[in-house]
């Protein structure tokens, strides 16, 4: 009876798997514009930099050579500690397309990148904006012809693709790579149905108009990530929003060096997922739990139910899945991960699923520690909000005062620690 229920639970996952790879056959059909060269529209080019000295001496000549007629770069310094800005004032000083959006700290958003894109955003004299990150690099000279050739009156956002950097003997390399391969046929085939949810900020374009439409990143401003990805949730329609695929739209950026990072930058990841809409919630929780279970199943199946349906349903997922990622790793550049299926997709699923159960646990433990605080210290806070008369002369200590005089009034005592308490409990 066991083995029958965890059979057809094992067909339910396969069939819902099938369903998603069928879905995204849409990127294999995508078609690349055929506009001339003669329909280019004027674009401001954001660059966003933090710390990025090094990295601009290598991408500003690559930006200064695109081959486009009308263009604007937009340098945005958030308040780097390095030579940063000195590098922007270096190449501004001869050429006359650049400008330079300098961004101090202040108290109200201390490092949000949000808020210096928003400056970058303002200060851009053109409707179309394309944005990219100072450490990484366009594939080509046609980079940005590429990217705006697909803006029209229904297309006002333009997804691009952010390729890896290949790194020869290099497991992490090719693991990395190849999430960010089945990430991006699984966001560009939604986008191809009408439905986008994420975008890579390191290559994206669209009109400023949308940026205003939505006020911009203020219903997330206090997020400190997912700033593109928030942003798409809330302009991207059904009709307005479409891909970039061919090479020359591609830019690069290398691969973080350690798994600790990569590890750190998927929890993120998981992080701006609970901002994301309900729909794209379930269903992209309904592909990864499937997948889970249907690859859990395997093994177990095969123990005590190895006949040639089980071995069947296997062979075709196998055979149909690899075909999908195949020839969608050619469409976006991206052969030499194919000589790795489908053990690398295995792997991955595994490690995503500890990603998964290590952010869960860093969240309990973070709601549980506060339970325990307001379990264990809710009496001493009582205590000090209403304290007894036996208390009225206690001195206290605040972080910004010396010591409290022996005759402060209770009045001020409790003005002070009362908002503390609703604000806290």
């Amino acid at each position: 009876m066991v083995i029958t229920v965890l059979f057809y639970t094992f067909v339910v996952a396969a069939v819902v798997q099938l369903g998603y790879y069928i879905s995204f056959t849409s990127l294999l059909f995508h078609k690349t514009s055929t506009k001339s060269f003669d329909e280019f529209i004027p674009v401001s080019v954001i660059v966003y930099a933090k710390n990025n000295a090094q990295h601009l001496t290598r991408l500003i000549p690559l930006l200064q050579e695109q081959e486009y007629k009308n263009y604007e770069l937009i340098f945005i310094n958030n308040a780097s500690n390095d030579e940063t800005l000195a590098v922007m004032k270096k190449f501004q000083d001869n050429d006359s397309r650049i400008k330079i959006v300098n961004v101090k700290n202040n108290e109200a958003f201390w490092g949000n990148r949000k808020y210096a894109l928003t400056l970058g955003i303002k200060s851009a004299k053109h409707e179309q904006l394309l944005f990219i990150d100072a450490d990484c690099l366009p594939s080509s000279k046609k980079w940005i012809k590429e990217m705006t050739v697909h803006f029209s009156e229904s297309k006002s956002i333009v997804l691009g693709y952010g390729a890896y950097q290949s790194k020869r003997n290099s497991f992490l390399n090719i693991l990395i790579r190849f999430d960010k391969l089945l990430s991006t046929i699984q966001s560009f085939s939604y986008t191809k149905l009408g439905s986008s949810y994420v975008a890579d900020g390191k290559n994206l374009a669209y009109k400023k108009s949308e940026f205003y439409s939505v006020n911009g990143f203020i219903n997330h401003i206090k997020i400190e990530s997912g700033h593109h990805d928030l942003f798409i949730r809330d302009a991207s329609t059904s009709s307005n929003t479409t891909i970039a695929v061919s090479p020359d739209s591609f830019i690069i950026t290398k691969t973080p060096n350690t798994l600790k990072k990569w590890f750190t930058h998927k929890k993120n990841q998981l992080n701006i997922i609970l901002h994301y809409n309900f729909k794209h919630k379930f269903f992209l929780g309904l592909f990864s739990s499937s997948k889970l279970l249907f690859i859990c199943l395997i093994p177990f199946l095969l123990c005590y139910r190895a006949d040639y349906y089980t071995l069947g349903i296997i062979l075709s997922y196998l055979t149909f899945s690899s075909s999908i990622i195949g020839f969608s790793a050619k469409k976006i550049q991206e052969n030499s991960i194919l000589y790795f299926l489908p053990f690398i997709e295995l792997f991955l699923v595994l490690f995503q699923f500890v990603i998964f159960i290590s952010y869960s646990i860093s969240k309990n433990t973070y709601w549980k520690i506060k339970y325990n605080f307001k379990i264990r210290f809710f009496p001493l806070v009582y205590l000090g909000s209403y304290p007894p008369q036996s208390l009225h002369n206690t001195t206290t200590i605040s972080p910004n005062t010396s010591k409290t005089p022996p005759n402060t009034p209770k009045k001020q005592k409790q003005s002070f620690l009362k908002p503390v308490f609703r604000v806290m409990f």
